[in-house]
């Protein structure tokens, strides 16, 4: 044997592996995911670093569509109400920015501040929301997320109007859904804990379930008997039936349900589609 060689290793180093992606041909998201997962386990990273990094990662694969608040469950204004007519609904919801509609929900015309109307209440009651409404960022539902968050940065709009392929508003995406799927849920002091959105549905038969959602809320919805004494939620059901922790895009079938794993880390589950086949 010559002593001037080491023996080979059969397998790469974590170095090697770190080398060979930024020297190597180009590697994909997998092996970019393996390599900072192997970082963590050395302590090179801590478990919320990754997280967010691998939320950065998926943001930039996912789509306006996954995470939109659907044109159903929109809170909007309409344009000829008076500012002291909706007073009442704005203080109720809490929110910062509200649609304008003209007529019906599928017309969007501009958005609302709530630090408009206070302002603008003191002047005068009697103006109309289109009086102080201003223009919407108008988005598709196609537009990858990181692309969003990066025009969002420049053009300040922390709110859009989700559009579909006619023009019609499909429902509204925020800076802040975009950043959760980043860091995780972002709380305020809005958030109602009591009566929680779990189901956001996008058509007549598919949706998006929020993976906290409790196995007997979601059986009362879709009039299934899936709870069971074994998980306590429709994330916990996945990891189950799966057996193990399932990564963005794994699916399963259940009778006649479809789930799909939209966002998902190392440690739980955080959004799902679920398609009904028939």
């Amino acid at each position: 044997m010559n002593d001037d060689y080491p023996p080979a290793t059969p397998q790469r180093t974590w170095l090697d592996k770190i080398s060979h992606l930024l020297t190597g041909d180009p590697q994909d998201l997998d092996d970019l995911v393996e390599i900072l997962r192997e970082a963590r386990t050395r302590s090179l990273l801590d478990s919320d670093a990754l997280s967010m990094i691998e939320g950065v990662l998926q943001v930039s694969q996912m789509r306006v569509r996954d995470i939109m608040i659907p044109r159903v469950q929109m809170v909007v204004l309409p344009k000829e109400a008076t500012l002291e007519s909706i007073l009442p609904l704005v203080a109720e919801s809490g929110h910062s920015r509200y649609p304008v509609i003209d007529g019906d929900k599928s017309k969007v015309i501009g958005v609302l501040l709530a630090k408009d109307l206070l302002v603008r209440m003191i002047e005068n009651k009697a103006l109309l929301v289109q009086d102080i409404m201003r223009s919407v960022s108008i988005v598709p539902e196609s537009k990858r997320l990181n692309v969003l968050l990066k025009e969002s940065r420049t053009n300040g709009n922390h709110m859009a109007v989700v559009v579909d392929e006619y023009g019609q508003a499909a429902g509204l995406v925020t800076i802040e859904d975009v950043l959760e799927q980043i860091v995780g849920d972002i709380e305020d002091e809005h958030d109602d804990h009591d009566d929680e959105n779990y189901v956001f549905q996008r058509s007549e038969s598919e949706y998006m379930l929020k993976a906290l959602m409790p196995m007997d809320d979601f059986d009362d919805y879709f009039n299934t008997q899936l709870a069971t004494d074994e998980y306590d939620t429709i994330g916990g059901f996945l990891v189950s039936q799966l057996e193990h922790m399932p990564q963005k895009g794994e699916r399963l079938d259940v009778d006649d349900l479809n789930f799909e794993v939209i966002k998902a880390d190392n440690r739980r589950v955080y959004l799902i589609k679920l398609k009904r086949m028939k």
